[in-house]
């Protein structure tokens, strides 16, 4: 069969995120597993050609094939077909059996079978913590991506359920896919040595806590702050708090909830953490703290239990169903919910080495090998639909 991904979102953002981690995983592990197939890249490239070649070099070493449109400009493209149902295969052809889209949005005129990915509904369920030109992107095309697929493969059964609530997708036409984690990079076997050199490279000198995501709304980061400022009203000797990770949508009151708290001396803000850095930063840290407010799926704390760090999450969403009963669940909306999580693992090194064995478990079911399998299962399914027309 030929398969064609779209992957625009990994040349357009060379910051990883989440959804660009869960594309590039799939892709290149389904291409390296499954060699019976043939594997094109669809992404537009009117400018930087050669820096778009070099983002996904690993892919095409692979035997991906780039398939690149160097007339037109994917934002614009995007608006258009809105309101011009431009057909997509205007611009990469035709002939594909199966187009995967790795980002919810699918555009008129797709040959062959379509599938699409995911990953929540936060856009309907908290609206105020989407940008507002990405929450209009989806309320203009989500829905109508959601039938023009023949398959959509979410993250969670969570997030499926979800789908069904707020867009009416039948339940058989949804595929839940858990998301793995990469256990050669993010395991607990990294020296002292190596942990210390990045821990320096950040301003980091002493035991932290560690947040690791988008500043962002939904994020729930400016609740961690005040509960991490009462548990150093309450252990002055605390670990540090580590916040990481890219300036989101609205992320300057976070920054200003630091300097109200006058807790700016106890509080480093490393901004992006590069991809080889990111293993370490975790392995280094007391506890990973992820008090998110809403999650199709949540990987970050299933990194950091891969690496041997006790993890503090929120009972929200569908971190609940991703850390089972490895990790300390806590009321995201109440500040002294977090604190005391925080409190027990300052307190307890039973608590931890607990939390660390059971991570260490609970994080090795979750391989990318598995979620390739299951999307290889919906590739032949749709495989065999297409060949009986």
């Amino acid at each position: 069969m030929k398969i064609q991904f779209d992957i625009q979102l990994l040349i357009d953002n060379s910051q990883k995120t989440g959804i660009s981690i869960t594309a590039e995983n799939i892709i290149r592990r389904i291409s390296e597993q499954h060699k019976n197939n043939n594997y094109v890249l669809n992404y537009f490239a009117p400018f930087n050609r050669t820096e778009k070649r070099q983002i996904i070099e690993n892919l095409v070493s692979n035997g991906c094939i780039p398939n690149e449109c160097i007339w037109f400009h994917a934002n614009a493209y995007k608006l258009l077909y809105n309101f011009i149902p431009v057909p997509y295969s205007l611009f990469f052809g035709g002939d594909a059996d199966i187009t995967h889209f790795m980002n919810y949005y699918v555009p008129p005129g797709v040959k062959g079978k379509v599938i699409t990915m995911v990953y929540d509904m936060v856009y309907k369920v908290y609206p105020e913590t989407v940008n507002r030109k990405t929450l209009h992107m989806l309320n203009l095309s989500m829905e109508k991506a959601c039938r023009r697929a023949d398959v959509i493969i979410t993250v969670s059964y969570f997030s499926k359920s979800e789908i069904i609530k707020y867009l009416g997708v039948p339940p058989e036409k949804i595929v839940v896919m858990p998301c793995g984690v990469d256990l050669n990079r993010f395991n607990p076997n990294y020296g002292i040595d190596e942990i210390t050199e990045v821990k320096v490279k950040y301003g980091i000198k002493e035991n932290y806590f560690l947040y690791l995501g988008t500043l962002e709304p939904r994020k729930n980061i400016e609740r961690l702050i005040e509960a991490y400022s009462l548990l150093k009203k309450r252990i002055s000797s605390a670990p540090k708090l580590v916040i990481s990770g890219k300036r989101g949508w609205l992320y300057k009151p976070i920054f200003e909830k630091v300097g109200k708290l006058n807790i700016g001396d106890d509080i480093i803000f490393t901004d992006y953490v590069v991809e080889n850095d990111v293993p370490l930063l975790l392995q280094g840290a007391t506890a990973f703290i992820y008090p998110s407010l809403y999650e199709g799926f949540g990987l970050p704390p299933l990194e950091a239990m891969a690496c041997g760090t006790p993890v503090i999450v929120s009972n929200a969403a569908s971190l609940p169903e991703v850390v089972g009963d490895a990790a300390l669940l806590v009321d995201p909306y109440s500040v002294e919910s977090i604190s005391e999580a925080m409190e027990c693992l300052c307190l307890d090194p039973s608590l931890r080495a607990n939390l660390k064995s059971r991570g260490l478990e609970h994080a090795a079911v979750f391989t990318w090998d598995r979620s390739v399998g299951i999307i290889a299962d919906v590739y032949e399914q749709l495989g065999r639909r297409r060949q009986k027309r």
